[in-house]
């Protein structure tokens, strides 16, 4: 149960860091995909069906919020912590570089199927513009906040298990 919470809190608080302070803090009206970092480090850190329940829910707020059809973030994000989830077992909390190249790469396909559903299909071919313009600056601003952010949800996760194991002694005989 207090993971429920804890996923809840982590999500509510990363979607309105998302939507109220990074925009403000923006570089040239592009922001930090700070849901692409939860979904991704909870698929790292607690393997695939985790990290497809925290995308479906990450994906349905952005959908709920911002989507022009309903469902589409959230098909997306399902994928991206399904597919986090399947390196679990190649993930070690003190190495850093598996989850810098899977949050990175896991930003740049979800920005790829963005720009394929919602330009490419409409018939707009400037992905050279969209890719210096959204694509680049995205990923070099989620990969910074990434270092900091990382290492929190890291440490919240490390607590959450510990509480459990202390929890599920207890009960032990």
């Amino acid at each position: 149960m207090l993971r429920k919470i804890v996923l809840f809190l982590i999500i509510a608080v990363c979607f309105l860091l998302q939507t109220t302070v990074f925009p403000a803090l923006s570089f040239a009206g592009i922001a930090p995909n700070l849901m692409i970092i939860v979904v991704s480090a909870f698929g790292l850190m607690r393997g695939k069906k985790e990290g497809l329940v925290v995308g479906f829910f990450c994906g349905l707020l952005i959908d709920i919020f911002f989507g022009f059809y309903l469902g589409v973030y959230a098909l997306l994000y399902m994928n991206v912590g399904y597919a986090n989830g399947f390196l679990q077992k190649r993930f070690f909390p003190d190495d850093i570089k598996l989850p810098m190249i899977m949050i990175g790469a896991s930003d740049i396909a979800c920005n790829l199927v963005v720009y394929t559903v919602m330009f490419l299909m409409r018939a707009r071919f400037q992905f050279p513009y969209y890719l210096r313009a959204v694509i680049i600056p995205e990923f070099v601003y989620t990969m910074v906040i990434t270092i900091f952010m990382y290492i929190i949800l890291l440490k919240i996760n490390q607590r959450v298990e510990a509480y459990e194991k202390r929890r599920a002694k207890k009960f032990d005989l």
